[in-house]
């Protein structure tokens, strides 16, 4: 689903507390009130179902929204009920059956008609989403959102997407194929039906506090922009007997030490917001330190049209020593990438067969080498390189050994820093034109390659290297269209080749796969990450 802006998925933090003694002490009544304290990293780019893009973003609502489906546990990860509490698949034709017992905040139902008109409003071309590519497997919806609303119909478009709501509890979806992901799909934050009425009422500011209409186990009490979030139990989610927490405080803190610092000083109970490596190895001596597996690759993107020769692409890649970054920077069981579909995705050790770049460590020779042999390809070489980064923890230490490593190819490497929110508007797509090379991670909407492969279409709003391959889309269209798993990995194989491969473009560098780390306190009972960098705090409580 998500871009990932710090080292677990965004979810990165920063100071400004409000802890038990705040104003919502007065309000407590019989009971004590159970409070976590936990940091985000980044101000929340859109909590907006049919905007947000990040990690961030999506951690907040899955704790605002009730989520269709839900992923079981890990390795599986099978499609368990949501909002949805049954459904029936065969062939391209979907039923999803929803809760009687759903309400908004409001107190209205949350009924079919609301999911059907959140999807066609995420897809509409109004709204320009970048994942409304997640819904390109029903029929019509890309015709829809690809619709120009200067030249056509484009309400003659809306009424041919292949959703509907034929009564209050049932919601109708016709697929162009057979996707045998498309349940576990229906778990990513762009499905998350929202309430229309306060949308329009209050145009882009409805997911502010007091506008915000929503569905999940908690509300969104306050929001101060760039410095903290405050949730608070919602008593008519549909089981909130057994959520535990009653306010959950989230300062914003984006500076690594200001985080550890507050997590030492007992001010915050979880601290996710990443780690300087230099703290890491004491860290890991501690008992609180817990480390999660991930499905999801650390990457850096390379704008083609600023450095369009495939072999100074190549030779910048394998000059890159992976098993250097993650034994001396991120210190936390990252395994080198080969590829860009990461380990534990069905099917990766197939996909990523033809996987060549080197790992470092004992090839780092061999690795610089072959470097070296590319970039003497290279008739008019780019010698001077802007590298775009975000300002979370570990990524300006990564970036300075990746300056170093390219320095040996004869490459002045410039960093360029910038906060979570504008780095996402200046990557695009397409990029500004000043940058040569960025920093991001990709961590799984769902547990097919297909969503990690399909990022680099032509049209995805995903892809900010100006990277355009026909015969690649093509290969992810024919998957698309492809429902036995094994003829299905294969194709994923060959787009992998295209994209990573010895023959392949290059358009990006794979460095690593993810895990997830943080600091939890022993009181905090219940606290896990998912592999697709998702935390229910419905399921957390404190410990007294």
């Amino acid at each position: 689903m998500r871009k990932k802006g710090t080292f677990w998925g965004g979810i990165a933090l920063a100071l400004a507390l409000v802890v038990a003694g705040s104003a919502y002490a007065a309000t407590a009544t019989s009971h004590k009130k159970a409070v976590l304290n936990m940091s985000v990293g980044a101000e929340p780019p859109s909590l907006d179902p049919g905007l947000a893009t990040d990690t961030t973003s999506a951690f907040i609502l899955n704790q605002l929204m009730d989520p269709l489906i839900r992923l079981g546990p890990p390795p599986a990860l099978k499609p368990e009920p949501g909002l949805v509490q049954s459904w029936q698949v065969k062939g391209t034709d979907v039923t999803l059956h929803l809760r009687h017992d759903d309400k908004w905040t409001n107190g209205k139902p949350v009924t079919a008609n609301d999911v059907v008109q959140s999807w066609l409003r995420t897809i509409s071309p109004e709204l320009a989403a970048d994942y409304a590519y997640q819904f390109y497997g029903i029929v019509g919806a890309q015709a829809y959102n690809s619709c120009d609303t200067s030249k056509q119909d484009c309400n003659a478009l809306r009424a041919k997407v292949g959703v509907s709501a034929p009564d209050k509890w049932t919601v109708k979806v016709k697929l162009v194929s057979p996707q045998p992901w498309f349940i576990q799909q229906l778990s990513h934050t762009s499905f998350l039906p929202v309430y229309l009425p306060a949308v329009q009422k209050y145009g882009n500011k409805w997911t502010e506090p007091g506008n915000i209409v929503t569905d999940g186990p908690f509300k969104l009490a306050a929001w101060k922009h760039d410095a903290k979030l405050t949730l608070v139990k919602n008593p008519q989610w549909r089981d909130a007997k057994n959520v535990k927490l009653d306010v959950v405080n989230m300062p914003i803190i984006t500076d690594a030490s200001t985080a550890l610092n507050a997590y030492k000083a007992g001010s915050i109970d979880v601290d996710t917001t990443g780690f300087n490596p230099t703290d890491i190895p004491k860290l890991k001596k501690m008992p609180d330190w817990h480390v999660y597996k991930a499905l999801g690759t650390y990457y850096y993107g390379f704008n083609v049209k600023a450095i369009p020769d495939v072999n100074q692409r190549k030779a910048m890649a394998a000059a890159i020593d992976r098993h250097a970054i993650v034994k001396y920077i991120t210190q936390s069981g990252q395994v080198p990438a080969k590829a860009f579909t990461p380990i534990g995705i069905s099917g990766g050790d197939l996909i990523d067969k033809n996987g060549w770049l080197p790992q470092g460590g004992v090839d780092t020779p061999a690795g610089l080498k072959l470097a070296k042999s590319y970039m003497a390809k290279v008739a008019n070489p780019v010698k001077d390189i802007n590298l775009y980064i975000n300002n979370s923890p570990g990524h300006i230490q990564i970036a300075q050994a990746i300056q170093s490593f390219w320095q040996k190819l004869g490459i002045t490497v410039n960093i360029k820093v910038q906060e979570w929110k504008q780095y996402l508007q200046f990557l695009g797509p397409p990029p500004n034109s000043s940058v040569g090379a960025y920093r991001l991670g990709w961590i799984a909407d769902y547990p097919d390659a297909y969503n990690f492969l399909s990022l680099w279409t032509c049209d995805s709003g995903n892809n900010n290297t100006n990277w355009c391959n026909k015969k690649y889309d093509a290969l992810m269209n024919k998957a698309i269209h492809t429902q036995d798993a094994e003829k299905r990995t294969k194709i994923y194989q060959q787009a992998e080749d295209l994209l990573t491969g010895k023959n392949g473009d290059m358009p990006i560098a794979p460095i690593y796969w993810y895990t997830y780390t943080a600091l939890v306190r022993p009181k905090v009972k219940g606290f896990f990450i998912t592999p697709m960098d998702n935390v229910f705090l419905d399921k957390v409580s404190i410990s007294s």
